[in-house]
């Protein structure tokens, strides 16, 4: 299954955050050429990207079902009432369907891309809020480059925790072997 996130250019971009505007965090980019979608396997053990042009009819839609939204982004439906419950995305409601904007996707976007980078639903949902402060999503970048950092930091730090406790085992199977032989 691939997640796919796309670009649209417009001037429309500015108005509301729509996929366009996570860009900066969900990996995403435009071209002048129209509206580019980059696919990222779902197992981010691929970690490649797959770029393909995407029509005008999938540019215009307005809203999205859940199951649309599932497969695209390989969650399940309970994930999406989740995110609904913690105010993470917000999808319109007509009777007991829920349709998502591209305001939600984008917000989708860019919760998984938190989750996988290890940020907690509590600080994606502050870099969220940001982007309605009205400052062209200043605040929200400087804010998303430091809790990205600080994450980084600490991954290091567990990297180098892991390196030496490593290297503590194999000095220790070393000594073990060692005597196994003498015996």
């Amino acid at each position: 299954m691939m997640q796919a996130i796309t670009s649209p250019i417009s001037s429309a971009d500015q108005a509301s955050p729509t996929a366009g505007q996570a860009n900066s965090f969900a990996g995403q980019t435009s071209a002048s050429a129209g509206q580019v979608e980059l696919s990222a396997q779902a197992s981010t053990q691929a970690g490649g990207l797959a770029i393909r042009q995407t029509s005008a009819s999938d540019r215009e839609r307005s809203h999205y079902s859940i199951g649309e939204l599932c497969d695209e982004f390989a969650v399940t439906a309970r994930a999406l009432r989740f995110y609904e419950d913690e105010a993470l995305i917000a999808p319109e409601r007509r009777g007991t369907t829920r349709l998502y904007s591209e305001r939600d996707r984008a917000r989708l976007a860019w919760i998984l891309r938190g989750k996988r980078v290890g940020l907690s639903l509590a600080d994606i949902k502050e870099l969220l809020d940001l982007y309605d402060l009205g400052d062209g999503r200043k605040t929200q970048r400087l804010k998303t480059i430091e809790r990205c950092q600080a994450q980084a930091d600490k991954l290091e730090q567990q990297r180098v925790d892991i390196d030496a406790t490593l290297s503590e085992l194999n000095q220790f199977i070393a000594l073990v072997k060692a005597q196994v032989e003498e015996s």
